[in-house]
């Protein structure tokens, strides 16, 4: 479920990971799939930057209207970050790219 205020997204849908053995992963709450390979993956969630490091990661469900990923591969870490610190990131490395 999506609102939209004032040209912002606010998710109401609840973030929940379930995680088998380091292996096989379900992550609910997504709002959107940054990037993915076979050792990262970038999620923006309703609790904010989603970073997936491993080895042999593969999406593989992804129900963009459920905001519902699926995953396997070697799991070795997750990390969250704030929205607005990953968009500063990015920002800074475009503006550094194009000077």
């Amino acid at each position: 479920m999506e609102e939209k205020n004032q040209g912002q997204k606010m998710m109401s849908a609840n973030h929940k990971i379930l995680m088998e053995n380091r292996k096989k992963g379900s992550i609910t709450g997504v709002m959107d799939v940054i990037s993915f390979d076979l050792k990262e993956i970038l999620l923006e969630t309703s609790m904010g930057m989603l970073t997936i490091k491993g080895q042999d990661l593969k999406v593989t469900r992804l129900s963009v209207e459920k905001g519902e990923i699926d995953l396997t591969g070697q799991i070795e870490s997750l990390t969250y970050t704030e929205v607005s610190s990953y968009a500063k990131k990015t920002e800074g490395f475009i503006t550094r790219m194009f000077k």
